[in-house]
């Protein structure tokens, strides 16, 4: 039996056995934590969080941007364009999982309900594995521009397609090119979210105040992220390898002092390639290797930055409108 057919075959047991409605987190401190104490559970020095972003087959099939940089003509299917999204769902996300797997690292998969509504015995596995389902959007496209009403549909189906596939409810968003709309937050907060990911300026967690109540950022990378650091011309794995271990180094030294959290950003159709797999087996080892680090889902970052709002940026920055940054629309 090879991978797909055992994850297809999984997936149905899984569903047989009536999927819990959150999967229990299993992430885990490395020994002798070595970090002041209060800035992570168990006394973690660093926090590393990493984000598979679940899209194959949620992109338009004429469109899509990917490795062949002359644009195809309006309306003419992309063959192989969609081809390299395909990847992520026979090839990537299956090598993914087992090498999280290997290091009993749990990560946040970013799902869109396209996607997850294609191959829903995939999106199980992921869960039944213990990660986290997040939402990512009913299709990979833009909603920044929408009207709240139809921005707020758009949310809901794909929470709707996630809870359909996995049995998880979807506590965490980020969107297309992680651009929203000024009344983004408004609407994910009313539907029951208590964060996102979209923002880049922090190596740690802050909140925000939304309707009345916290909601927490868990930061973004473009510098940590593959589809950055993977261009189709040129592209460096071993350039890759060397930032993720300087950026974990840096990070790690000043954990000793402050709350630091490095982030990873993948996507399952680049990430998941074999050469790209064999730089994150070496990081992981790597990072496991040094003591008190904790492998986080998101929403076990949110939830920490929460109970521990003494020691976690709150940021009354205003309505979004003004300040051009995250917040409230008013």
């Amino acid at each position: 039996m090879n991978r797909r057919e055992l994850l297809t075959s999984a997936g149905a047991i899984a569903a047989a056995a009536a999927i819990p409605a959150v999967a229990q987190a299993q992430s885990g401190v490395t020994e002798g934590a070595a970090g002041a104490g209060g800035f992570w559970p168990n006394g973690a020095r660093l926090a590393i969080s990493m984000s598979l972003m679940y899209e194959g087959g949620g992109q338009p099939i004429s469109g899509a941007p990917g490795v062949i940089p002359e644009p195809i003509r309006n309306g003419l299917p992309d063959m192989p364009t969609n081809g390299v999204f395909q990847y992520g769902i026979y090839e990537g996300t299956p090598r993914l999982l087992d090498l999280f797997d290997r290091h009993g690292a749990k990560v946040t998969a970013f799902m869109i309900a396209r996607a997850v509504d294609k191959d829903p015995a995939l999106a199980r596995e992921v869960v039944r594995r213990g990660h986290e389902a997040a939402a990512h959007g009913r299709t990979w496209s833009a909603s920044y521009d929408m009207n709240p009403a139809d921005e707020r549909q758009f949310i809901i189906d794909n929470m709707k397609s996630i809870e359909r596939a996995t049995g998880q409810t979807p506590k965490g968003w980020s969107a297309y090119w992680v651009r929203n709309s000024p009344h983004t937050l408004d609407i994910l907060k009313e539907l029951g979210f208590t964060y996102y990911l979209d923002e880049a300026s922090m190596d740690q967690p802050f909140i925000l105040p939304v309707k009345g109540g916290d909601f927490v950022t868990a930061p973004y990378t473009f510098h940590m992220n593959d589809i950055v650091s993977y261009p189709f011309e040129g592209y460096n794995p071993a350039a890759y390898e060397q930032a993720l271990k300087d950026e974990f180094d840096q990070l790690y030294e000043e954990g000793a002092t402050k709350r630091r959290m490095m982030v990873m950003a993948l996507h399952d159709r680049i990430s998941g390639h074999a050469n790209r797999v064999r730089v994150l087996d070496r990081f992981l080892t790597y990072a496991r290797s040094k003591p008190g680090v904790w492998f986080a889902r998101k929403d076990e970052i949110a939830d920490w930055a929460l109970k521990t709002r003494n020691i976690t940026p709150y940021l009354d920055r205003g309505p979004v409108q003004k300040t051009g940054l995250s917040g409230p629309s008013a």
